[in-house]
């Protein structure tokens, strides 16, 4: 199969800002990374895009989403400039916009809704380079979540550890990959991850998200509300499943102070992901963790105390947790373009393996 050179970008659902990552792969075992960035979102445009979360009637969808691409445009530039590299010498972006809505039924045939925002189109004759965009839809149109789609580059990045491992994604939302002895993936959103806190965060102080946790250091969590929200039908559900980013709110703290309502939505999290080892076929030997989330110092105490095993960092293992993301949109346009699933059984609930994704040429 051939290697080819693919940019990623992402656009979280924590809203910080757009992640851009070079890779060279083949579609299977073969990565070779390269450099990345990140380019935070200005205050006024994060508010902007915001305000469409959920595709409210009325809002200037289309205006943002011409911002944003072009906004991903000067990410693939910057990243290109910095690793002083051609346009020319890129084959694809992996181009993921950003998640406005996600209400997948519940892996119901035709009746799931998810939607990206991003303009291939635009994106590509910008850069020049073709664009792979909109990898979810064909997976929830044949009945799957269409999330989480990072499990199969998980698999791929951690070829030479242990089995079994979880690999956690502690996002705005968190997700979990659980890779099995004999490479079985099973995956599945473990329940809010760091959206909840950078809103009460913002909410609170003039600060974007608790870093370190010290504002939940100082705080007590309620457990009482903690364990009201995992008695929802959610957490009863057998995985694989998918969130939206608003699923959740951080008004399950009102009534509470900064520091109080700061931890009790860490220890939420927490909570979340110690719940979901539940559903593994067999425990992890290993947990690394990726996202923003590894950086509060509290949130990996937590979690080491109630998962009882080790817990590790993406960049123990060798690999930049900030640009796994990315690199992995890079890596599902490389499979795209190769003609490899992207989506399975047990990562969306899909009945077969899926292709997904469409091809921008830049003419």
């Amino acid at each position: 199969m051939p290697v080819l050179t693919a940019i990623g970008l992402m656009s979280g659902t924590s809203l910080d800002g757009i992640d851009a990552a070079l890779l060279r792969s083949d579609g299977e075992a073969m990565l070779e990374v390269g450099p990345a960035l990140t380019l935070p979102y200005e205050p006024a445009f994060r508010q902007r895009l915001r305000a469409i979360l959920g595709a409210p009637a009325g809002a200037d969808i289309a205006g943002v989403e011409r911002e944003m691409t072009l906004l991903h445009a000067q990410a693939v530039a910057r990243l290109l400039a910095e690793a002083e590299i051609a346009a020319d010498q890129i084959d694809l972006i992996g181009f993921h916009g950003h998640t406005i809505l996600h209400q997948p039924a519940q892996g119901r045939p035709g009746e799931g809704r998810t939607r990206q925002i991003g303009d291939g189109a635009l994106l590509a004759r910008e850069t020049g380079i073709a664009v792979v965009t909109d990898f979810r839809s064909a997976d929830v149109a044949a009945g799957g979540e269409g999330a989480p789609l990072v499990p199969v580059f998980h698999a791929a990045l951690t070829t030479e550890i242990p089995r079994p491992v979880a690999i956690l994604n502690l996002g705005g939302v968190g997700n979990v990959t659980w890779i099995g002895p004999e490479g079985g993936l099973l995956a599945f959103d473990t329940g809010p991850g760091n959206a909840l806190l950078d809103d009460w965060v913002q909410r609170h102080s003039d600060q974007l998200y608790d870093e370190s946790g010290r504002l939940a250091r100082a705080g007590t969590p309620d457990m009482v509300r903690i364990d009201t929200v995992l008695e929802g039908p959610y957490f009863a559900r057998r995985p694989p499943k998918s969130l939206d980013r608003d699923d959740f709110s951080a008004d399950l703290a009102e009534g509470l102070g900064p520091e109080d309502g700061a931890a009790t939505l860490t220890a939420l999290t927490i909570a979340c992901v110690v719940k979901s080892a539940a559903w593994f076929p067999e425990p992890a030997a290993l947990w690394v963790v990726t996202g923003g989330g590894r950086h509060n110092t509290l949130m990996m105490e937590g979690l080491a105390a109630g998962l009882g095993v080790p817990i590790r960092s993406m960049e123990d293992i060798g690999w930049d947790g900030d640009a796994v993301e990315a690199q992995a949109f890079a890596y599902l346009a490389i499979r795209q373009q190769a003609g490899l699933p992207i989506s399975f059984p047990g990562t969306t609930g899909v009945l077969q393996p899926m292709t997904g994704g469409i091809l921008h040429q830049p003419a």
